[in-house]
């Protein structure tokens, strides 16, 4: 690819256009993600999955990522969700305070990712440095590969690719090359990847059938709760902190849950999303979670998901007469 002056480039971010000789040596190299490849739908998409399944899978130790560029660089969060996906302990400080000590820790983790992963360092897309300099493609890079080794069946966006500006110092001076990084890869076959359900069709060919199914859903809900002294109005909303929804589940499935379990009167999001996610490992223990959902969906009151979960419990419990 041909390269061209770094001033000729203008969707360079506001950074890049300040002299850079003083910070990148001779020989040096660095790359740049422009606004327009931040802004891509896919790339905000396989950030928001990655968020979500980090704070899913930390859940118990309320721990909760808000941005992968600022939350992973010093080694704190990614501890924590290595020995939580290898079931293994590592031998490093809890907290570390100054980037040395940092830098340090988050190379014993990338040490241990790395054996894991078998994955030899020269060849690793990702390093202490990039890592600990925020490199958001790095970040990606290391999270995509973990999602492949220890979650495989975690449905990430395919063909999730973005231009990255590279620039070289010269003796001519900087210079710079476009070029397509690709973060996942293009699914050949679609069978692996979650396709559109009864739902998905419902929403979208006959919303006007949708409010008839919530109501044969509710009077479902409510003949197998009442006992309990509940009832449900809303299915859009009422579902929202799970527990009803656990409640439910253990009527039907037999299930009995402790009180220590879960959160009788959750008063946050974090507790909410806690019911949830264990409402969602109940229902896939038992084979009636045939379409992934995610739990924060549920949080969020979206329509289609709630329905999705209960509709299985429907399908499975109500009358042959429904």
């Amino acid at each position: 690819m041909e390269s061209e002056p770094l001033y000729n480039l203008l969707q360079l971010p506001k950074e890049v256009d300040q002299p850079m000789e003083e910070e990148l040596p001779r020989g040096g190299k660095k790359k740049y993600l422009p606004p327009n490849s931040r802004k891509d739908p896919k790339f905000e998409e396989l950030q928001k999955v990655l968020m979500e399944w980090i704070n899913t899978t930390l859940l118990p130790e309320h721990i909760v990522v808000r941005s992968l560029e600022e939350d992973m660089f010093d080694g704190l969060i990614l501890h924590h969700l290595f020995q939580k996906l290898a079931a293994l302990k590592l031998e490093v400080e809890e907290i570390s305070l100054t980037s040395a000590s940092q830098r340090r820790k988050l190379g014993v983790i990338l040490e241990a990712v790395n054996q894991s992963l078998q994955v030899e360092e020269q060849q690793a897309k990702w390093s202490v440095e990039t890592i600990f300099n925020k490199d958001l493609l790095a970040t990606l890079h290391l999270l995509v590969a973990l999602v492949k080794h220890f979650q495989p069946d975690l449905p990430l966006p395919d063909n999730v690719q973005v231009e990255v500006i590279h620039i070289e110092s010269t003796k001519a001076g900087l210079k710079s090359d476009k070029l397509v990084e690709q973060l996942t890869e293009e699914c050949s076959s679609h069978k692996d990847q979650p396709s559109q359900d009864t739902f998905d069709e419902l929403f979208k060919l006959a919303p006007e059938k949708v409010h008839a199914v919530k109501e044969a859903v509710v009077s479902f809900v409510n003949q197998k709760v009442e006992n309990l002294g509940l009832s449900v109005q809303s299915l859009d909303t009422q579902f929202a902190d799970g527990v009803i929804l656990l409640l439910l589940i253990g009527q039907l499935e037999g299930f009995f849950l402790h009180l220590k379990e879960f959160y009788l009167t959750p008063s946050s999001p974090i507790e909410m999303l806690h019911n949830v996610t264990l409402a969602l490992e109940l229902l896939k223990d038992e084979g009636l979670l045939s379409y992934p959902v995610n739990p924060e969906d549920i949080v969020n009151k979206d329509a289609k998901s709630t329905l999705r979960i209960l509709y299985s419990l429907f399908q499975k419990h109500a009358p042959r007469a429904h």
